[in-house]
Order: C-alpha cells, then sequence, then structure tokens
C-alpha cells in the first residue's frame, strides 16, 4: 500500500513561522502515519484503514431465545425436577448459545490480530 504514495520532503528549519512549523509537522506526520511511509519498523502507529479489515460481520446467529419453560415436576422428598422435555431444550438452547459464542470470539479474535498487524 505504502508504494502509491510520494514521500514528503523534510520541513525547513528556518524562514518559517513557528505555528506554520507545528501545522505543518503534525500533517506530515499525519499523512506518514495514513499512507505506512512514518518509517517505523515494526508499523506500531500506522493508521488502520477501512479496507485493511477483513473480518466479516456477524449476521448469523444460531439462539433464538430461551424454549425451555421451566415446566417440571415436584417429587415428595426431592423437590422440583424438570420434564425430560424441558431439559432437553434447554440443553439445545445451551448449546445454540455456545455455537453463537464460539463464532464471535472467532470473529473478535480475527479482528485483534488484524489491528496487531
Amino acid at each position: 500500500m505504502a508504494g502509491r504514495f510520494t514521500g514528503i520532503p523534510a520541513l525547513p528549519q528556518s524562514g518559517i513561522d513557528e505555528w506554520n512549523a507545528r501545522l505543518l509537522d503534525a500533517l506530515k506526520q499525519n499523512v506518514e502515519l495514513l499512507t505506512g511511509t512514518r518509517g517505523e519498523v515494526d508499523g506500531a502507529s500506522m493508521a488502520l484503514l477501512k479496507s485493511s479489515i477483513t473480518t466479516s460481520q456477524v449476521t448469523d446467529y444460531n439462539f433464538r431465545g430461551l424454549t425451555a419453560k421451566g415446566a417440571g415436576f415436584n417429587i415428595t422428598n426431592v423437590g422440583q425436577v424438570p420434564a425430560y422435555t424441558d431439559y432437553a431444550s434447554l440443553l439445545q438452547d445451551v448449546a445454540s448459545l455456545a455455537r453463537d459464542v464460539a463464532q464471535l470470539r472467532a470473529t473478535v479474535n480475527s479482528l485483534i490480530n488484524q489491528l496487531r498487524r
């Protein structure tokens, strides 16, 4: 990407007002950050441009809401126990939510890796 930009010459050290020098220096630094031409070996302060992000948006999700309703039975000397069908619904809900969390985690990790470059 940096090959498409022309370098900015060094600023004059004399014959220029201080405010002009500060303004031009700030503009020069910002352009160098945006173009990746600042000269840092690790590129730690290079600007991140929108086109640099390749992580896609997370739009498809599995979890649509709780289907388990807490239905069950009251057993003497045991207390309230869930019905098998409600228990199975809860397990499906948790598995669906776990898949969504895994997808979100992968997306966030991908984004973090791109931001670290």
